[in-house]
């Protein structure tokens, strides 16, 4: 397995972690050789294998992992155990943590926060402020969106749009 990137001298201290920046050593998916990346703990948070990649200032660190072809951008933060992989994204400030887990075709983005056992997967979208936990499941082209909150063992799957803060699914 070639390396496709390095840890660089440049750090920040983030809830008393070190995390480097990264920087691409050689060319694969959208990003080019000496592309700057965000914020890692340890090599173990993002594989080498694949179109992976943590861009912007996003930050990913503990044991979360981040594989396969899934991107973390923005100001995203994924952290714990969670992890986003195939082609999962998590942007804007969304943060993904616990043992959740984002994959398939999935978007995490602006504030919302997917966490303890969740899955959110196949081409759902969770985003503005919504949250997704316990061990809630959103799936298929469901979007979770607004202030919404789906928790316990909730499946929200199809074609549905949950919005607003009354929504709120157990």
């Amino acid at each position: 397995m070639a390396k496709k990137y390095i840890l660089t001298d440049e750090t920040v201290n983030h809830n008393g972690r070190t995390l480097y920046r990264i920087k691409a050593i050689r060319d694969f998916g959208e990003v080019m050789e000496g592309d700057l990346g965000g914020f890692i703990e340890s090599e173990r948070n993002l594989s080498h294998e694949g179109n992976a990649w943590v861009g912007d200032e996003a930050r990913v660190y503990e044991n979360a992992r981040v594989f396969e072809n899934a991107q973390v951008y923005g100001e995203a933060q994924v952290y714990d155990n969670a992890q986003v992989f195939e082609y999962g994204q998590v942007y804007g400030e969304a943060q993904v943590y616990g043992n959740a887990r984002v994959f398939g075709n999935a978007w995490i983005g602006e504030n919302a926060q997917v966490f303890g056992k969740a899955l959110v997967f196949d081409r759902a979208w969770v985003f503005d402020s919504a949250w997704v936990f316990d061990s809630a499941r959103v799936y298929g082209k469901a979007w979770v969106y607004e202030r919404a909150h789906v928790l316990g063992c909730a499946h929200v799957h199809g074609e549905v749009e949950l919005a607003g803060i009354t929504d709120t699914i157990q």
